[in-house]
């Protein structure tokens, strides 16, 4: 169960402002209170994290793949308890919920086997080469290491795959990252639930009780106060880019400056070309409406904007999205405050000068219900009011009619970084589509062609981020097993022997790892 703690290392306790849980279905508060954690918490379990860095972050891989495996099964183990607690919490449907929590112990378990392959520790060995002339080489020896403690902040839209045991947690843990979580406001009974079941694996693999804490709060200064912390070296963040931004400019305000990796702002352009729109314009209007409202439209890769080239095809995509749309259900949005920055930012859409309200969702019956809505205006105005290529995070879209392919081009090429674009492609696009993908690739993290960009797949290849503002470092993603890079530094070791190395580098190689020795690669026997 859970009783509104905060839990440091393998202790718990309670105390601080309380807060309560809103079921934003209903605007029922928990009957729990919920125990707001204190600056000097936060110093507490950066002290923890730090005492247990040196013997969490030289673990064998073996050891540590089998502490995210017993996450995972502890997860598993909370069983109908999490998904009741965490739909009172949300206000989303029991299937969502479980897929999700299916996404979060397996993103755990393939970071397992990942970690147990041990080539994210990229050893390389280059020997000395005594006889060298005019000057001889020193043994040089290259492991990759973690950065130290990092600090977590859960998001409001996954209350599981991107919170406490999600996917900065996992790719943290997997790099040998004591973390220190700062759980959600909105879901503090379900964040407190998988926060014991990584305590409970923390105890039963023996590890050090820092290796993880649970800070749960409501408020901006808690999350303040631990990416200020002098013993956090990392953050991994996904929310608002206001939130976003405050942190990072609290992580480079500090005597040692950290990165902050912000998951933030992305309105995920999709365009559409002659050849699709001429063979399957109805369909992809029901599909883009599919993508738009799934979830209430509260995904960081929602198609929050709709490229095209004008004319009757362009006509009968749009005729198909609003019939579509027009029968669309408004569904629960996650928190009042959600539900009241996803109206604002409608209003404004409605009210903007040389923009059209293509058609909207059926009336919304009850609190903190989003009602759909698909708006359509013309390259030049879109260029002429930032307005319109700001997130409204929820069901909500604007098509930008273009006269041609090269003002479809100059449309992209004015757009902020994004985590997504997709090219719906036909007979005949292709030309257009090589036109068109240099300048995409600029400014997108993951290109698709003829899919829908919400539904992304933890794996190896994933990309989920992308330039500014759609990530803070588009040079890093916050799914797939690229992850752990963005908690791991590289080391080299200088003719130190080899009794002293770490074991990836020493001679015997006994975590049988593939190395890079004198540039190609060695596999282990």
């Amino acid at each position: 169960m859970f009783n509104g703690a905060i839990l440091i290392g393998a202790s718990e306790r309670q105390g601080g402002e309380p807060f309560f849980a809103i079921n934003p279905a209903t605007g029922a508060r928990s009957d729990v209170a919920f125990s707001s954690a204190t600056p000097a918490e936060v110093e507490e379990a950066a002290g923890l994290a730090d005492a247990a860095f040196e013997s969490f972050s030289t673990l064998s891989p073996d050891a540590r793949a089998a502490f995210l495996e017993t996450v995972a099964d502890n997860i598993v183990a909370i069983g109908d308890l999490l998904i009741d607690t965490a739909m009172a919490e949300t206000g989303l449907p029991r299937a969502r919920l479980e897929g999700e929590r299916g996404r979060t112990v397996g993103q755990l378990r393939l970071f397992a086997s990942y970690v147990r392959l041990g080539d994210w520790l990229d050893a390389t060995i280059d020997v000395a080469l005594p006889d060298r002339q005019p000057l001889p080489r020193a043994d040089l020896r290259r492991v990759n290491q973690s950065v130290g403690p990092v600090a977590v902040f859960g998001a409001s839209n996954f209350p599981l795959a991107f919170s406490v045991a999600g996917g900065d947690t996992a790719s943290a843990f997997a790099a040998g990252s004591p973390v220190v979580v700062k759980g959600h406001s909105a879901h503090p009974g379900t964040g407190e639930l998988v926060a014991r079941a990584i305590q409970a694996a923390v105890k039963s693999r023996g590890l050090h009780e820092g290796v993880f804490s649970y800070l749960p709060g409501n408020g901006n200064a808690l999350g303040a106060a631990l990416v200020a912390e002098p013993r956090i070296k990392a953050v991994g963040f996904t929310g608002s880019r206001g939130g976003g931004t405050a942190l990072m400019k609290i992580a480079a305000g500090r005597a040692e400056p950290i990165p902050v990796y912000a998951e933030m702002s992305s309105i995920n352009p999709v365009v559409l070309l002659p050849g699709a729109l001429a063979h399957r314009a109805e369909a992809m209007g029901a599909a883009f409406v599919g993508s738009l409202t799934m979830g209430s439209g509260q995904f960081c890769t929602n198609p929050g904007l709709v490229i095209a080239l004008d004319g009757p095809d362009l006509d009968r995509f749009v005729a198909a999205a609003a019939e579509a749309l027009s029968g669309a259900q408004p569904q629960v949005m996650l928190t009042p405050g959600i539900h009241a920055a996803y109206e604002r930012g409608v209003a404004a859409l409605v009210g903007a000068q040389g923009v059209a309200t293509v058609a909207r969702g059926t009336e919304a019956e009850g609190g903190n219900r989003g009602q759909a809505a698909f708006f359509a205006t013309d390259a030049a105005t879109f260029r002429s009011n930032p307005v319109l290529a700001e997130e409204v995070f929820g069901s909500s879209s604007v098509l930008i009619r273009c006269s041609s392919i090269e003002e479809m081009v100059a449309t992209v090429a004015g757009l902020e970084g994004q985590l997504t674009a997709t090219l719906q492609i036909g007979a005949g696009d292709e030309a257009d589509a090589a036109t068109l993908l240099p300048t995409l690739s600029r400014k997108v993290g993951r290109i698709l062609t003829n899919g829908w960009p919400t539904g992304v797949e933890v794996t190896h290849a994933m990309v989920h981020g992308g330039p500014f503002p759609s990530t803070s470092d588009g040079r890093s993603t916050s799914v797939g097993t690229l992850a752990m890079m963005r908690f791991l530094r590289p080391v080299c070791y200088q003719d130190v022997p080899d009794a002293l190395l770490p074991p990836p580098l020493q001679a015997a190689n006994p975590w049988g790892l593939t190395r890079r020795v004198e540039g190609r690669l060695e596999v282990a026997a």
